[in-house]
């Protein structure tokens, strides 16, 4: 089979489309032949060894992926071949075949693409636990969103939309502000890009406060980090709960005096962890994102499609934080 690698520690010209032995179904596994493979900010990272997991070489990045199950191995029982199937796998994605574990399988609802499956498990499952079970988001709140035209910042929005809140999404381009509009965003804020000087970072601070009221943010979710942070801090609403998703713009320090004038919570969201841990807790959101996807309250956005060996153009693309929505590799028609 074919698979996308990286050989080296370097950028997304470092992959290498090469061939490896097909997998083989072992006990408690599947072989998924896939169709689509979505991809995320950590398929940047993971390839240049700055991700918290480093997979021995040669690997193939892509964390989430969809398909077709091909074969089955001893003691599954609830899949058969033949069956649309879509699957977080960490790393390994971008191959044209693929072992996981059967427990690790969901189902691709009739009538979705492969492309759309692909796009939805980690972006809307680490938003569903970021808003729930670490901001406590409830219904009438206030919920800020930065860098809110990703994949996640999009689905923060719909999230939120759903939940009940009121959500202001900040952007960096009147092009995503409207992608943000597009998706149930009531405000829109469009900030200038980083690194900001003292008097730069006051004025986004004020940007971020103009927006939010009088209260100030219940939940602030942040999925950028560097210089965007501590004006969006300086925002959040009496015991309001700030979330730390990612850092695609440089790890922030933030002056932990704001947390006690604002009586605030800084709270890390890191859902591979919490779904390994918690596993049910995590079927449970899942479950609830597929009533969701059905009642058409949710969507994921696939802006773009790359071919299987087009995928390193992908992983550029993200790397240079110019996506709008999810950017997927079709790697079988």
């Amino acid at each position: 089979m074919r698979a996308l690698l990286s050989k080296a520690p370097g950028g997304p010209e470092t992959l290498v489309l090469d061939d490896l032995p097909d997998p083989v179904a072992g006990p408690g596994q599947v072989v998924v032949a896939v169709k689509a493979c979505s991809i995320n900010y950590p398929d940047v990272l993971i390839i240049e060894d700055k991700y918290q997991f480093k997979p021995p070489r040669p690997f193939a990045p892509g964390s989430e992926i969809s398909g077709v199950i091909e074969s089955v191995g001893d003691g599954v029982t609830d899949w058969a071949v033949g069956d649309r199937v879509i699957a977080t796998t960490g790393s390994g994605g971008l191959v044209e075949k693929i072992a996981l574990p059967a427990a690790a399988l969901f189902r691709l609802p009739e009538g979705r693409s492969f492309a759309e499956g692909s796009a939805l498990l980690l972006t809307y499952g680490t938003t569903i636990h970021a808003l729930l079970d670490r901001g406590h988001l409830a219904e009438g709140q206030t919920l800020l969103v930065l860098g809110a035209a990703g994949g996640v910042g999009l689905a923060a929005i719909e999230l939120g939309k759903a939940f009940g809140a009121r959500v202001v999404a900040a952007v960096s381009s009147e092009e995503k502000a409207q992608a943000a509009r597009d998706a149930g965003a009531d405000d829109t804020i469009v900030y200038a890009r980083a690194p900001f000087d003292k008097d730069q970072s006051k004025a986004l601070a004020e940007q971020f406060k103009a927006a939010g009221g009088k209260k100030g943010y219940d939940v602030i979710y942040d999925p950028v980090g560097g210089d965007y942070a501590e004006p969006a801090l300086r925002s959040i609403g009496w015991e309001g709960r700030y979330l730390v998703v990612g850092f695609p713009a440089g790890i922030p320090r933030l002056p932990l005096n704001l947390t006690l004038l604002k009586s605030c919570d800084v709270c890390g969201v890191f859902w591979g962890a919490f779904a390994a841990r918690d596993p049910e807790a995590n079927r449970a959101h899942i479950d609830r994102l597929f009533r969701l996807w059905k009642d058409g309250k949710i969507n994921p956005r696939v802006t773009e499609t790359f071919a299987f060996e087009d995928g390193g153009k992908a992983i550029a693309k993200m790397a240079a934080r110019g996506a709008i929505g999810k950017l997927v590799v079709e790697v079988a028609k």
